[in-house]
C-alpha cells in the first residue's frame, strides 16, 4: 500500500474508533461531545514495563536522542517522561505523555517519525534491538482526550525552568461509562479551578478513550517538592468548592478506585 494511502487508511480508521467511543459513551454527558473537540488536545500515556532487575538506559537514550527529537520536529511537543519514585518489585516502569494537537497528529506520528531519516539514524541501536535482548519487556498504550476544563497541557513556572519537581499521576475508575463522564463534569464544574488555586499545580486531565481497565480518567498535578504537593492536596481536601462539589448528589457514586503514583521526570523530560 502506497505511503499516501496508507497514512490515510490509518488516520480514517483511528478516527471512527475514538469517534465511536466518543458516541457510545455519551449518553447524558457533555464531557466528551463529539462536536465540541475544538481547541482540545489528544494525549497518549505509554508505560514502558521492564523485568526485575533490569534498567531502561537504552530506552532512556532512544527517547532522548530519537524520540523526543523526532516528534518535537512533527511540531509534537512538550513530551514528559517520568519513572515511579517507589518502584515495585524492583521491576521499573517508564511512563511516556506525549500532547498532540489533532487526532490526525497521533494517528500519523509513527509513520512520519519512520520516514525520517534523522531519527531513523540516532534511534538505531534501539530500533534494531536483536530479540534476544529487547529493550523493554511490554507497552501499555492509552489514548486520552483533554478535558473541556483544561483543553491543552499546562506546564507551571517550576517545570518551564526544570527546576526540581515531583508529579503525581492518578486514575479514577468508574463503574460505568456514564458515571466515568460524570466524573469528568465534576472536574470541568470546579475541581480542576481549585486545584490551581490552590497550587496543585495541574499538569493535564484527560479522559480515556482507547486502553486497558475501561472506563477512568487519568490526570496529573505537580509540586515542587514531596512536602508542598502535600500541603496543596490538605488545602484541596478542606477548600469549600470541593466540600460543596463533593456533597452534591449529581456527583454520587461517580468512582469506584483511585490509583495514585508519584512520579519524577528524567533528564530528558520536557516537563
Amino acid at each position: 500500500m502506497p505511503t499516501m494511502k496508507r497514512r490515510t487508511f490509518l488516520k480514517t480508521s483511528v478516527a471512527a474508533s475514538v469517534l465511536a467511543s466518543l458516541g457510545s459513551a455519551n449518553v447524558g454527558a457533555r464531557a466528551a461531545d463529539p462536536k465540541d473537540l475544538s481547541g482540545r488536545e489528544f494525549y497518549e500515556l505509554r508505560a514502558y514495563r521492564f523485568k526485575p532487575g533490569s534498567n531502561h538506559d537504552l530506552l532512556d537514550t532512544y527517547l532522548q536522542k530519537a524520540m523526543i527529537p523526532g516528534l518535537n520536529r512533527l511540531g509534537i511537543k512538550p513530551i514528559g517522561v517520568f519513572t515511579e519514585m517507589e518502584m515495585k518489585d524492583n521491576a521499573p516502569v517508564v511512563y511516556v505523555l506525549i500532547p498532540y494537537p489533532s487526532l490526525e497528529s497521533f494517528a500519523t506520528a509513527a509513520l512520519r517519525l519512520n520516514a525520517d531519516p534523522e531519527y531513523q539514524k540516532a534511534g538505531v541501536e534501539y530500533l534494531q534491538t536483536p530479540k534476544a535482548n529487547p529493550a523493554f519487556l511490554r507497552i501499555d498504550s492509552w489514548l486520552l482526550l483533554a478535558f473541556a476544563g483544561m483543553p491543552k497541557l499546562e506546564l507551571p513556572a517550576y517545570c518551564k525552568e526544570k527546576q526540581p519537581r515531583i508529579f503525581e499521576m492518578r486514575t479514577y475508575e468508574s463503574h460505568s461509562e456514564v458515571k466515568a463522564l460524570n466524573k469528568v463534569e465534576m472536574f470541568n464544574a470546579g475541581e480542576i479551578d481549585t486545584m490551581r488555586e490552590v497550587g496543585l499545580g495541574p499538569i493535564f486531565y484527560g479522559q480515556t478513550l482507547l486502553g486497558s481497565e475501561l472506563p477512568h480518567l487519568i490526570y496529573m498535578t505537580s509540586g515542587e517538592n514531596r512536602e508542598v504537593h502535600k500541603e496543596h492536596w490538605s488545602a484541596f481536601g478542606k477548600h469549600p468548592t470541593w466540600q460543596k462539589l463533593k456533597a452534591d448528589p449529581r456527583y454520587a457514586d461517580n468512582m469506584t478506585k483511585a490509583t495514585p503514583r508519584l512520579l519524577v521526570p528524567l533528564a530528558c523530560s520536557q516537563i
